[in-house]
């Protein structure tokens, strides 16, 4: 098992901050607030981890290359080169450009060159690197298991569900892992919906290939369940969220590793 960790970065450059509009706080709103830290259990019983060190706000490493607002970039880059989604449209493209409640985030349209410079240093890099431990764990296990882990906000007034877990409507992982990893979660006490509202998003398709014995499900953690009443500091759920994370990595690892047959006999 693999975790991935795209959006958790703290790392805001000072050029970053001059450019915004919005303080640092409300960037990071951005953000899936200490998910980084919560996947230390996993990754001490034996799981690979990838963290993102620098914040969504300078570059979204959940969203396709193209996923470009041209209206935010100068000289906009042609259109064939372009992939409009409600992503974009919405302000949260592969830089985000507007926060719901704040508005607009940036002074001023990012230079292409500056773009340019975060897809080729953090964007391609961070794919890259994951890519090859998936690879190297299939090569050496025979299988490998991609968990994109993020953090969604409590919907106000409404009783959810703690955990949404996406598989992209089935096509990035066989269906015997999705219902072992749910199980997992379920038995930690956290209730599990699939799919909805988040199916997973560029990660979660582009790395998980079954076909090619590679598997991948996107994570999302209410961050009420962990943080506290302000969503801003580890909450009295905080550890009980780490073991559930480390559950579901053990329940992926173990079902992947079963005997075919067994799971073919079910």
């Amino acid at each position: 098992v693999v975790l991935s960790v795209p959006h958790a970065g703290r790392s805001y450059s000072a050029a970053l901050l001059k450019a915004s509009r919005l303080p640092r706080e409300v960037l990071g709103t951005l953000g899936d607030r200490l998910v980084d830290r919560l996947v230390w259990r996993a990754v001490a019983g034996g799981a690979a981890g990838l963290v993102a060190l620098r914040p969504r706000a300078e570059i979204d490493l959940n969203r396709d290359e193209r996923e470009i607002d041209a209206a935010m970039v100068s000289p906009p880059p042609p259109s064939r080169l372009l992939l409009q989604s409600p992503r974009t449209r919405g302000g949260l493209g592969l830089v985000p450009s507007r926060i719901t409640g704040a508005g607009a985030i940036w002074f001023d349209r990012l230079p292409g060159i500056e773009l340019a410079r975060r897809i080729h240093e953090l964007h391609r890099p961070y794919h890259a690197a994951l890519a090859e431990m998936l690879e190297r764990a299939r090569d050496q296990f025979g299988v490998a298991i991609l968990l994109d882990c993020h953090s969604m906000p409590p919907r106000p007034g409404e009783r959810g569900p703690n955990v949404v877990m996406g598989d992209r409507h089935g096509t990035s992982m066989a269906p015997e892992l999705l219902l072992a990893a749910a199980e997992a979660a379920r038995t930690a006490g956290f209730e599990v919906t699939r799919n909805e509202p988040y199916a997973g998003g560029y990660i979660t398709p582009r790395h998980g290939r079954p076909g090619d014995r590679i598997h991948a499900l996107q994570l999302e953690i209410d961050r009420s369940a962990y943080l506290d009443a302000a969503l801003k500091a580890p909450g009295p759920g905080f550890d009980r969220t780490a073991r559930m994370i480390a559950a579901v990595a053990s329940a992926l690892a173990g079902r992947a590793l079963e005997p075919p047959q067994a799971i073919a006999a079910e």
